[in-house]
């Protein structure tokens, strides 16, 4: 029997509960396919098919994940953060050709207003409290006829095919104007049964999901891995450090996923919840989207008696390319692991796949990989190299064929011909018994070109003068001086009450040293 390749391919049947929520009864599988249907028939009815594409803003929660899978069912859906402002909604809408809007009943979003002013058709999703986790009817339209559709592109109604475009993404662009990046069903299937496969999830797993539904890790890993499954997906409505351990005693998961900065904060508030803890039932947890510090690792481990496994991922490969498995299978802490479904290679300059222990660009190719960059032929020639997609991350294959990713190449500080990998110097002052996260990046420097700093959050005490070791920045300066070659010791290190993160909660090096002016 093939291997599914489309979303409603991918959804198993019966009276499994799919997506449940806090307050709110859960949808069956069984539920969950007649709601796509249901939504599936609605956008056809409102001109809108295969591969038209749909904007979704809709807050984190089972309404979101519902509507990801139900109009990518159908149409390509196009997930927006909520937190953009309405220039940033109009660039997005435009960018995207995104021939409809999908938005709570009543929401005030500017995306509201953005897609007015372009003539976007905004459907409005309508919730009651009573529903089942996940589904919605679609309003009718307020005061307005719906917008006619344009004779010249035929309807294509139904559900989609492999070769359809489920998912339509953009890449952060913190360096350049961010790109599209189309995924195929086919793209997204393969990820997340190489998930299921890599976590050996089954029906009796239950997810619990505060990752942002706007973005790959959540969509494919948290979502549609679980879905893949049988398996349950409990949507928090976000991430919220405050609220965690009363979800995990709502849920019971059996994993949760998460990016470095979440982890950090739910350990930072573990010793208040130790009866929650004590009663946690997880099987593994799962980090991703940056790299997690060995310490944060351990102390994840010690504190939930699970294992922790590290996953790469990126946009354009469809999340995952590599992950440490689970025992009894060798865990390597600090690396990502071997590949797990897509080839992995590491290539040099000239596109030549380098032995293990050498270190150079990580590339991928296989099922999962985007067929490339939309209307942007540049980014395409510099990241496809025969048939090999270049990540822009650096990094090395040991023997046993695990990767280790030693930054990303745009972050790598240049100093004086030295190269220093933010990364490595992040591992030695996150090791600083004061310091809970650490973030190092590049400054302008006359002669050298670059010079390293770093900015320091402390930990509880550490701020107040309480550390039973020097946490001044000559102090911290000065254990690092102890464990890293004389040119990675950052000259500067600023303590900070927070460093900026992205919507993800990603650490931000890219503008850092402008924000805390240290650059011209």
């Amino acid at each position: 029997m093939p291997l599914p390749a489309t979303l409603v391919d991918l959804l198993p049947r019966g009276g499994a509960v799919a997506f449940s929520a806090p307050g709110r009864p859960g949808a069956t599988y069984d539920v969950l396919r007649r709601q796509v249907e249901r939504t599936v028939a609605g956008l056809n009815e409102r001109g809108l098919g295969r591969n038209d594409r749909v904007a979704i803003v809709l807050p984190n929660g089972p309404e979101m994940a519902g509507a990801f899978a139900s109009v990518a069912a159908g149409t390509t859906a196009a997930p927006l953060n909520p937190a953009f402002t309405e220039s940033e909604f109009a660039f997005y809408l435009a960018d995207l050709g995104a021939r409809a809007l999908v938005l709570a009943e009543g929401s005030d979003s500017p995306a509201r207003s953005a897609a007015d002013a372009l003539g976007v058709q905004v459907l409005e999703l309508r919730v009651r409290s009573e529903d089942a986790a996940g589904t919605f009817r679609f309003a009718p339209p307020a005061g307005r006829a719906m917008p006619e559709r344009d004779r010249s592109a035929p309807l294509d109604a139904g559900f989609a095919r492999p070769d359809d475009m489920a998912l339509v993404l953009h890449t952060s662009g913190t360096a350049s104007r961010p790109k599209i990046v189309p995924l195929l069903h086919s793209n997204v299937c393969a990820s997340a049964l190489h998930i299921r496969e890599t976590l050996a999830l089954g029906p009796n797993d239950r997810c619990l999901n505060v990752m942002p539904l706007f973005h790959i890790h959540g969509l494919v890993a948290c979502v549609l891995a679980s879905l893949a499954a049988g398996a349950r997906v409990y949507c928090a409505p976000g991430f919220n450090a405050l609220r965690f351990f009363a979800w995990m005693d709502d849920c019971v998961p059996t994993w949760y996923s998460a990016v470095p900065t979440m982890h950090q904060a739910v350990l930072a508030r573990a010793a208040r919840n130790r009866e929650s803890v004590a009663r946690a039932a997880l099987r593994f947890v799962r980090s991703s989207s940056a790299a997690l510090p060995v310490g944060v690792l351990r102390a994840l481990e010690e504190t939930f008696g699970t294992p922790v496994v590290e996953a790469y991922g990126m946009t354009e490969a469809s999340h995952q390319m590599t992950c440490n498995p689970l025992p009894p299978a060798p865990r390597k802490p600090g690396t990502v692991g071997p590949p797990t479904g897509p080839e992995v290679s590491v290539l040099d300059e000239a596109g030549n796949h380098l032995d293990p222990g050498q270190t150079g660009e990580i590339a991928v190719r296989g099922p999962t990989v985007t067929p490339g960059y939309e209307r942007n032929p540049d980014a395409n020639a510099a990241a496809f190299s025969d048939g090999w997609f270049r990540t822009g991350d650096q990094g090395y294959c040991d023997q046993d064929g695990y990767f280790t990713i030693t930054g990303r190449l745009t972050e790598i500080i240049n100093r004086g011909g030295e190269k220093v990998s933010p990364q490595e110097v992040d591992e030695v002052l996150m090791a600083h018994p004061a310091v809970e996260q650490a973030a190092t990046f590049g400054v302008p420097h006359p002669k050298l070109g670059a010079e390293v700093a770093a900015a320091v959050v402390l930990r509880d005490g550490a701020s107040r003068g309480q550390a039973e070791v020097d946490a001044t920045p000559a102090g911290i300066r000065a254990f690092a001086a102890i464990r890293l070659a004389g040119f990675k010791v950052p000259r500067r290190v600023l303590v900070v009450d927070e460093i900026p993160k992205g919507p993800t909660g990603k650490l931000r090096r890219v503008g850092l040293a402008e924000q805390l002016g240290l650059a011209p």
